[in-house]
């Protein structure tokens, strides 16, 4: 036991008089009884190594991933892109996958160099100034954009929209829990943001943030116009949740006004994998760079004047004056920010544009197909792109349900806040992989599972 407990007898013995108590038990008398396990845990006997191996296998065959089983159809944040044997290729490579935190930049020139590729890259895509090395998934880039904005105007009430990905604005209102943030929830009309709705009248505490995100998650396009426009009526800042994908035929975030941009990064690179790990986009303008969380990586030059990479603005509040601190973050996913600019370095331009239209091009023609089949309406009148709702004759989850013994992994069925208080709104998208064959047949059983 003592491999694995660090704490001796005469340790436990000196901590529980410096505390005033006589055993364990004791310490833990703050812990309800309800919760307490009576007689401890009841685990069955060791088995051999290759029997768990054998259960393991089990376990797992009973899976059934995209691609070779089922055609996926299904969105909502993570999305079925092509990776391609390059990008797989080069981020597997052992100087990667086998690096840690580059706190010695000497030693780590080519991680740096490479974060710092994924730094340009991402501030091209937004449109801002500055990004960061990554954060850990969209959703904490999400609450990192709140940290910053509360940071740079002094306000707690959040605006969101409602077309921001619910599994965001849940992290976010478990963080405001904690925190104090009020986030207050901006209906949709038709697809799209009501911003008219906002309770705004000019007695009201005004809002640090408006969050908003472009495409939203029924894959309609935003004005952010008039979001940009409430941002400079009230003094927010404007925080926009984006597509990287979208992103290379959409107008830039950044030149519709943005001050702060987030996304996750899954597209650039990642299989789906079961929901991580996945990769934290964020970028913000110059102003804020100060506040800017997590790790950012600077070029310079050496004592002899050559090119080099190192690790900068570091010796900020949340390293040093922990009080004063907007964020905790002090790290990044390395390994996903090099795989998505290989990525993003691969595809280019051209090639972040093609895989754009391709999609919107499919999910058009897949929307077309679906809309055909009687019974089935679409949930919103704004435009979309690569993802689109349906108002189905039946409920969405028993629809996926069949589909998926047919071999597509329809779509995702939407909470009732976005289906008209209903259960039968499906949130369908189409990524470049979907040929029009599949798509044919995904409509032809589609609809036979409506019925």
């Amino acid at each position: 036991m003592s491999g694995y407990t660090p704490h001796t007898d005469a340790d436990i013995t000196s901590m529980l008089g410096f505390l005033g108590l006589s055993s364990l038990d004791e310490l833990f008398d703050v812990v309800p009884a309800a919760l307490r396990l009576a007689g401890g845990l009841d685990l069955p006997v060791g088995v051999p190594e290759p029997d768990v191996f054998a259960h393991m296998q089990d376990l797992a065959a009973a899976n059934r991933p995209c691609g070779r089983d089922l055609v996926c159809f299904a969105g909502a944040g993570a999305y079925d892109h092509e990776v391609p044997p390059v990008t797989r290729a080069l981020a597997s490579r052992s100087e990667f996958v086998t690096s840690y935190t580059p706190y010695q930049p000497e030693v780590a020139q080519g991680v740096l160099q490479a974060v710092f590729e994924f730094q340009t890259l991402v501030a091209r895509l937004s449109g801002l100034a500055v990004s960061n090395a990554s954060l850990y998934d969209g959703a904490a880039s999400l609450v990192e954009a709140v940290n910053l904005a509360y940071g740079a105007t002094g306000r707690q009430d959040v605006w969101v929209s409602h077309g921001v990905n619910p599994t965001w604005r849940d992290v976010l209102m478990t963080f405001a829990a904690g925190t104090g943030h009020r986030v207050h929830d901006v209906p949709l009309a038709g697809g799209s943001t009501d911003w008219a709705a906002t309770a705004f009248n000019g007695a009201d505490d005004p809002p640090g943030a408006v969050v908003v995100a472009y495409p939203n998650y029924l894959g309609c396009l935003e004005d952010l116009g008039e979001a940009r426009a409430l941002c400079d009526r009230t003094g927010a800042l404007l925080v926009v949740a984006f597509d990287p994908i979208c992103a290379g035929i959409l107008r830039s975030p950044g030149d519709w006004g943005a001050d702060v941009v987030v996304g996750e990064g899954q597209a650039l690179g990642m299989p789906l994998s079961f929901g991580g790990p996945y990769l934290g986009l964020f970028a913000c303008t110059m102003d804020h760079v100060r506040r800017l969380p997590g790790r950012l990586v600077g070029e310079t030059v050496d004592a002899e004047g050559r090119r080099a990479y190192v690790t900068t603005l570091r010796a900020r509040e949340q390293d040093i004056r922990r009080e004063k601190a907007t964020s905790n973050v002090c790290t990044n996913q390395t390994l996903m920010a090099v795989t998505a600019a290989i990525q993003l370095g691969w595809l280019g331009t051209t090639g972040m544009a093609e895989v754009a239209l391709r999609s919107a091009r499919g999910a058009r023609y897949c929307r077309d197909g679906l809309l055909g089949v009687a019974g089935v309406e679409s949930l919103t009148t704004a435009p979309v792109l690569r993802e689109f709702a349906l108002q189905l004759p039946v409920d969405a989850e028993m629809v996926v349900e069949r589909l998926a013994d047919e071999g597509f992994l329809a779509g995702v069925a939407l909470d009732p806040s976005y289906a008209r208080g209903r259960t039968d709104g499906l949130l369908v998208a189409v990524t470049e992989r979907r040929t029009r064959a599949e798509i044919d047949a995904f409509v032809s059983t589609f609809e036979k599972a409506v019925r």
